[in-house]
């Protein structure tokens, strides 16, 4: 898919957060087509549709209890699609308004976003199926948090809600719009809420009692897992780790491309290797490699049994 924005200026990555954990160890090129060059990428639907439900479902926790309701849910959903849509105007190339001779079809826009819509309601139904709001309070809701580790390598995201019981037991959870994993890929999947039970523990001193996963799409699903010190110190290592590497090829510019499942889902297929693309310039300075720390084999901190190299020099 051919880029039509202009990227942002380029500067070295500043730390580390789930998802580009995730772009790095899935593909080394797109972490840097993302991270570094900022190539633009459009607005899927699917993403879209993800961020209005969270939305929904964190604007749902401002009223009481008792009114938490499917229909209220429902009565959030195209009031957020507004706010979104005024936020980032670019949403609206999501439904393309004219037709096959350049006019303005707008009754086939609006049947497009009432499909739309109509998939996001099914999400939330699920959610009523899945959880009681009536019965949580949040302590907080897309909470951004972050620390900066001893060896100062800087953690942070987004978690979607937080909850804590009577007793003060921690509990964090993250809304998913997909399919839960099966049970081979469940590892995988809860990285992202063990990245977040680190930075907890580093930030606050707590190590949360529950990570939950809730999955909206297919049947609908909740994962959870109870991690402990030990497993938040192995996530630390591997994030280090993962972090020299990443460091590496900074200094190095060398970001192989790597087919994977996703690749044809891949906005920047116009500049992957892999179908005949070429990258842009890499737009960092080179170090010599005398200054470059030695290349090492990490493991994938995901849970994920491949390895992940990145230098051809060692």
């Amino acid at each position: 898919m051919q880029q039509t924005e202009t990227a942002r200026p380029a500067v070295p990555p500043s730390g580390l957060s789930p998802s580009r954990a995730g772009d790095f160890l899935t593909c080394p090129l797109l972490y840097r087509l993302r991270v570094i060059d900022k190539l633009p990428e459009p607005p899927s639907p699917a993403a879209t549709k993800g961020t209005l439900v969270h939305a929904v479902l964190e604007r749902l926790f401002d009223h009481p209890a008792a009114e938490r309701t499917p229909e209220r849910a429902l009565a959030l959903l195209r009031p957020q699609w507004e706010r979104l849509l005024g936020e980032r105007p670019e949403l609206g190339e999501l439904f393309p308004p004219a037709s096959g001779d350049g006019t303005v079809d707008t009754e086939a826009v609006g049947e497009q976003l009432a499909r739309w819509l109509a998939e996001a309601e099914k999400l939330l139904g699920q959610w009523f199926r899945l959880e009681d709001p009536t019965r949580l309070e949040p302590v907080e809701r897309e909470l951004y948090v972050e620390t900066v580790l001893d060896s100062g390598l800087k953690l942070r995201g987004y978690i979607d809600r937080v909850d804590v019981a009577p007793t003060g037991e921690v509990r964090l959870v993250d809304y998913k719009t997909g399919r839960a994993p099966s049970r081979d890929f469940e590892g995988k999947a809860m990285f992202q809420m063990k990245f977040y039970a680190l930075v907890v523990w580093r930030w606050k001193g707590v190590i949360p009692k529950r990570l939950q996963l809730v999955y909206l799409g297919g049947g609908g699903d909740v994962v959870s897992y109870d991690p402990d010190e030990a497993d938040l110190r192995s996530v630390e290592r591997k994030l280090l780790a993962l972090w020299e590497t990443i460091s590496r090829a900074v200094a190095t510019g060398e970001f192989p491309a790597t087919r994977n499942r996703l690749c044809d889902w891949c906005d920047h297929q116009a500049s992957c290797p892999e179908f005949g693309g070429t990258p842009p310039p890499y737009p960092l300075p080179i170090l010599p490699l005398p200054l470059v720390p030695a290349a090492r084999t990490v493991e994938d901190p995901t849970g994920d049994a491949r390895m992940s190299t990145m230098s051809k020099e060692s």
